[in-house]
């Protein structure tokens, strides 16, 4: 679906800034954090173009966000491209890992979030459940104050897509990593992707860097 197709049955978007999303999460009792391409301008400094903001809540801490967004917006489940209203916890479906959230119905929408799964504060990749990190790990806090997802994180996430804005996003992030983190992401993406593009340019980097820790991967 291209993107006029998608406005066409989804309506458009007038997404958040980090600042904006800070703002409307004000107060909120749980841990949140930004991810996606955001994520890898607030490491990196270099500006990019943003199609929405991803906003990343553990899965159980559904009730919490709920209970502090519905004053304020209206949330809708997106499990497969369709879209339901999530008033209640109990309304949201098996498998569903996404919501949507705006003002109201006639409105743009603001904000992607994302439902994270999670043992305690333990961040799990969706990507494959035995790639697993604490929150503190996973996530960094930028210059602006704000929670975002680790670069090595979001790389290894962005590896399934492999898209033109996904590969900008290795390139000008890749220089700035620590070498541990460098193997933390090799050694994920070849659990997750075995014939990865991205394995040749990381072993690239590692052989000039020194190599590093491996990543915390269950049996």
């Amino acid at each position: 679906m291209d993107d006029d197709e998608f406005y066409r049955w989804y309506g458009p978007w007038a997404s958040l800034s980090p600042p904006e999303v800070a703002a409307l999460l004000d107060g909120i009792s749980v841990p949140w954090w930004i991810f996606g391409g955001w994520s890898i301008e607030a490491f990196t400094g270099i500006a990019r173009e943003h199609e929405d903001v991803d906003v990343g809540f553990f899965r159980s801490d559904l009730p919490a966000v709920l209970t502090h967004l519905l004053p304020q917006v209206c949330v809708w489940s997106n499990h497969g491209g369709t879209l339901r209203p999530l008033r209640t916890p109990d309304e949201l479906l098996d498998g569903c890992e996404q919501l949507w959230v705006r003002r109201d119905g006639t409105s743009r929408w603001l904000a992607d979030l994302g439902l994270t799964p999670h043992e305690g504060t333990t961040w799990i990749s969706k990507r494959d459940s035995r790639i697993r990190l604490p929150l503190e790990q996973a996530t960094f806090v930028a210059t602006d104050g704000i929670r975002y997802l680790a670069p090595k994180v979001s790389l290894h996430m962005k590896a399934k897509l492999n898209r033109a804005k996904d590969r900008t996003d290795l390139a000008v992030t890749l220089p700035l990593l620590e070498p541990a983190d460098i193997a933390w992401l090799r050694e994920t993406i070849e659990l997750t992707h075995p014939d990865h593009p991205w394995l040749t340019v990381l072993d690239q980097h590692r052989s000039s860097s020194g190599g590093g820790s491996p990543a915390h991967i269950d049996p």
